[in-house]
């Protein structure tokens, strides 16, 4: 075959779109009709350059142009290594890169092409491997509007020109295997524009990244070895509707500075095991470069932050936590991306995961893009991300961060900065798609998680499956309930009787969407203050309305989600970089709020009549007085098998004594919480562990104030008569 000059120079800059077709080793039929083969190297400014193949023979190579190099040899064997001199250096010998065949097959490439390759992180980026007697490492990338491809790291002084990759057709993926390179080599991808220019970008499907402000991926290979196949097992077999839900959320890098995932293990189970929590909620912890986002800016989808150690690392942290029976959810970010040039912002010099048109590709508040979701490439992308971190991270649920700015056009613009959909109407119909595939292919491919939308509109059907022309969450955060019940709690109880529709008003809708309860990050940040700090009066009040404000949320339908620090009154509003007020257990006052939140998640796992029903709104009831007061929010709730909780929340700064109210059930009810026990700090006001209700449900009783009480309907128990003395 004849090769032109064009070609050879084209391959010698690195700049061809199939190196393979030019180096390595080629076939040809020789005089006699057997088989030749033709060795091409680029080696420029060597001196010689020899094949040396595995049985010994050595096939001197000829300088043809600009650094290649060719020879020819008979026989069968194509394995060989490439002995190179040059003036004034040592000798170099290596294995040539160009004599393997492509690492990713035709079904690989044919589902890329579909937008259906659900374990796409196992056939894009860098995966170590032993192909044809060498170990090294085949990198891949999906860049369809290069006109070439190379790879740069350590392990090529940064210099991709003798590791150019090859097209692998109209997927526009790109792949080369590198023989040699092993875990924990850092390396890039340079990628030639239509415009001519060379961008260097991180690898999207990295698994690992090096620790910010450095910006290269890392080559990695896990080692580690799961040991919670009970809770595996048990999580297939139970739905998290049924389930208690009481979610710690944390950002591990603040929560306790300086912890590694591994190191952290011990002192986090230790504590969310100690308050009771069922579920710990990670702020994002996939891979970010500015540790003020939060972890909000990814740019890395499939790379655990590096911050906190190795990937297995924190498959630690979550092995450990499963195996003390604590279910892990982190959150993930589909909804933008940030520009950093180094990452996925106009990847291959062309607006590629991003939307090319601003007015659906940006989000100008926050300065970032947004996923073309109409792309197959790009939902695919996002869908085996999705999957990915229950496949090889075994999370429980993952929390959808902004899902209210993916599914309108106009989120957050004016008219004429938004572009409707092909109906006129202002849904993306595109995102909303997206949404459903990567819920429907969760839940089908993992039972028993959850997936968890930060959705503050109200979109219809978030939770409702997919085949209900539902989004198909299994929870929707009641982000109406939160601000309702914030804009509630805060104000002075004197004038509380005036808005007690702030608080009921959550109990029309709540159960039109499978709910949870947040108190998140959000509230306590942008100047908000702390949870403890919106509360009024004095330190004493703040601390019983607090514990109020818990048992109620605690009581209300719905899983619930406290942001760490509220769990023991913290006083300062919440900051990424430095840790919480630990300080304030010393304090009894504030020791003893982190011990009711204790005894509150133990009461809740406990009773289950507070959690097997949230989503039914038969099995919830509001209960009424002969004399209405608006400071009183009662309810009760039921499970399957007819055990009750009454929830019974006083609001005002007076206790009320002798106060009627209709319960559902005649008969003893005990009281198993009382916020304002002198256990908890309060002042001990109560109903000596009962109260009767007589007929018609008829009950006299007192209420603390600033204080909530949850009975639990007894109905084997009896009243004893009164003895004569």
């Amino acid at each position: 075959m004849t090769i032109t000059d064009q070609v050879l120079d084209a391959v010698a800059a690195g700049a061809h779109h199939d190196p393979h077709s030019v180096l390595g080793i080629h076939p040809s039929a020789d005089a006699e009709g057997g088989t030749e083969w033709t060795i091409r190297a680029r080696r420029p400014l060597a001196r010689s350059v020899t094949a040396v193949f595995v049985d010994g023979t050595r096939v001197p190579l000829e300088h043809v142009r600009a650094g290649v190099w060719e020879g020819t040899r008979s026989g069968a064997l194509r394995a060989y290594e490439l002995h190179t001199t040059y003036p004034d250096a040592p000798d170099f010998v290596a294995d040539d890169p160009y004599r393997f065949a492509p690492t990713i097959g035709e079904l690989d490439l044919h589902l890329i092409g579909e937008g259906r390759h659900e374990e796409l992180w196992r056939v894009l980026g860098a995966h170590v491997r032993e192909i044809d007697g060498a170990l090294g490492t085949a990198f891949t990338v999906w860049a369809p509007n290069a006109r070439a491809a190379r790879v740069v790291g350590e392990f090529n002084g940064w210099d991709g020109l003798g590791h150019s990759m090859r097209s692998m057709g109209g997927t526009g993926v790109w792949e080369l295997f590198v023989p040699g390179v092993g875990a924990g080599a850092t390396y890039k991808f340079e990628l030639l524009s239509r415009r001519g220019d060379w961008v260097v970008k991180a690898d999207p499907m990295a698994r690992y990244a090096e620790v910010p402000p450095a910006t290269a991926s890392v080559v990695v290979q896990s080692a580690y070895r799961w040991q919670d196949d009970e809770w595996m097992s048990h999580r297939a077999r139970t739905a998290a509707l049924s389930q208690p839900m009481s979610v710690y959320e944390l950002h591990f890098g603040s929560w306790r500075p300086g912890l590694s995932y591994r190191d952290g293990a011990d002192q986090l189970i230790d504590y969310v095991s100690a308050q009771g929590f069922t579920h710990v909620e990670f702020l994002p912890l996939a891979e970010h470069p500015f540790g003020g986002s939060w972890g909000y800016q990814v740019t890395g989808y499939y790379s655990p932050t590096s911050r906190f150690g190795h990937p297995d690392d924190l498959r630690y942290l979550i092995d450990r936590l499963h195996q003390a029976g604590i279910g892990v959810i982190m959150d993930w970010v589909p909804g933008h991306f940030p520009k950093d040039a180094f990452a996925l912002a106009r990847f291959d010099g062309e607006a590629l995961y991003e939307h090319p048109d601003p007015r659906r590709g940006e989000h100008r508040d926050w300065g970032t893009y947004i996923f073309d979701y109409g792309r197959n490439e790009v939902r695919n992308f996002l869908v085996a991300n999705a999957l990915y971190w229950f496949e090889e991270f075994h999370v429980d649920g993952l929390r959808v961060d902004a899902v209210a700015s993916m599914l309108y056009l106009d989120y957050s613009r004016e008219d004429g900065e938004w572009v409707p959909n092909v109906h006129g109407g202002r849904e993306n119909l595109e995102a909303i798609r997206f949404l459903q595939e990567v819920n429907a292919t969760a839940y089908k491919r993992y039972p028993g998680i959850a997936m968890i939308a930060e959705e503050s509109t109200s979109f219809p059907g978030v939770t409702a499956p997919t085949g209900h022309a539902g989004l198909g969450f299994g929870f929707k955060w009641n982000m109406g309930w939160m601000n309702d019940s914030l804009q509630y709690i805060q104000r002075d109880p004197m004038y509380r009787a005036h808005h007690e529709g702030e608080l009921s008003f959550s109990f029309v809708y709540a159960f039109s969407e499978n709910y949870l309860l947040p108190i998140s990050h959000d509230e306590v940040v942008h100047g908000k203050g702390s949870l403890f700090g919106r509360m009024p009066g004095d330190h004493w009040q703040k601390l019983a309305n607090m514990r109020a404000f818990l048992a109620y949320m605690w009581g209300h339908p719905g899983k619930k989600l406290l942001f760490m620090g509220q769990e023991f009154g913290q006083l300062s509003e919440w900051s990424e970089g430095r840790a919480l007020d630990w300080w304030l257990l010393d304090q009894p006052s504030h020791a003893q709020l982190g011990g009711f939140v204790s005894s509150l998640n133990a009461l809740y796992r406990e009773h289950s009549a507070l959690w097997a029903r949230d989503s039914d709104g038969a099995a919830f009831t509001r209960l009424g007085a002969p004399q209405w007061n608006p400071n009183v929010i009662a309810f009760a709730r039921r499970d399957w098998h007819g055990n009750s909780v009454a929830v019974i929340c006083n609001f005002s700064g007076v206790p009320l004594t002798s106060f009627e109210l209709d319960l559902p059930e005649t008969g003893v009810w005990h009281e198993v919480l009382n916020t304002d026990a002198e256990i908890y700090g309060g002042s001990g006001v109560g109903n000596l562990g009962m109260v009767h209700a007589g007929e018609g449900g008829r009950a006299h009783m007192v209420l603390p104030p600033l204080g909530v009480l949850w009975l639990r309907h007894d109905p084997e128990a009896h009243i004893p008569s009164p003895t004569k003395g």
